[in-house]
This record gives C-alpha cells, structure tokens and sequence, in this order.
C-alpha cells in the first residue's frame, strides 16, 4: 500500500464522515429549534440538555473536516445559543489530530452518567432582559 491509496482511504473516510454528520445534524435540528436553556449555564449544564445526535454529529464534522470544522461547529452552536458548548467544541476542534477521538461524545457521557451540571428543567420560561431588573417574555434573537 503507498501513499496514494492512504490518502485516497483517508479521503473517502473523510466524505463518508462529513456526510453523516450532514444526516446526523440535520435529524438534531429539530430538536435543537425547541431547546432552551438557560445564558448562564455552564459547560455540563449545557451538554446535559442537548441531543446525543448532536454532539455525534460534531464529533463526525470534526473527525471528517478536522481544524477547519472549527468555523461550522461555532456557527452551529452559536446559532442555537449553546455558548458554553460552542467555546469548548471549537477549541478541541482547533487541535489538531483529535478528530479520531469522539470528544464530546464522552463528554456528553461523562455528564450524564456522572451528574455533572444541573439538569434541565422543562419548566423554565424563556425571557429577555428589556432594562434594568426588568424582563418580557419570548426569546432573545440575535
């Protein structure tokens, strides 16, 4: 096996990983659209509420893409305001050859299984902050 048939396997893993996770964010989609939580949340708290299709989905961009998801992955997770998720997602996606690894997958886990953040609490109402100590109902959009 030379070089040429390596770079061509890498390749094809490469499309095959871009186009899952096309496939797999797509199926995220819909349920990140009725996703909220809370600007204040941090790292875990975030991870717990979101989707395993999700975090799958941006393992599978990185692994396919490498450094250069790292644009896509915060334009994703900024468009959803998943701030804590999208600093920490981009940032391992910046390094370089972690892609093989499914990061956030094990983190996404990590949370679940270990308890780690608060859970997410179907009951909260989303508002937007209007003045000083003054808030309206609805989604802030951006």
């Amino acid at each position: 096996m030379d070089a040429k048939d390596i770079l061509q396997a890498l390749g094809i893993l490469a499309l095959i990983a871009v186009t899952l996770s096309a496939i797999v964010l797509l199926v995220a989609y819909r349920k990140l659209r009725r996703l909220r939580v809370p600007p204040d949340a941090d790292f875990f708290t975030t991870l717990r509420a979101v989707p395993l299709s999700l975090v799958v989905g941006l393992d599978l961009l990185d692994l396919g893409l490498d450094v250069l998801s790292s644009p896509i992955i915060w334009y994703i997770l900024g468009r959803f305001n998943l701030k804590a998720l999208r600093n920490v997602a981009t940032f391992e996606a910046i390094l370089p050859f972690t892609g093989p690894i499914p990061t956030l997958t094990l983190a996404w886990w990590a949370a679940r299984r270990l308890n780690l953040g608060q859970p997410q609490d179907p009951n909260v109402i989303e508002t937007r902050r209007i003045g000083p100590d003054r808030y309206a109902a609805g989604p802030q959009r951006r």
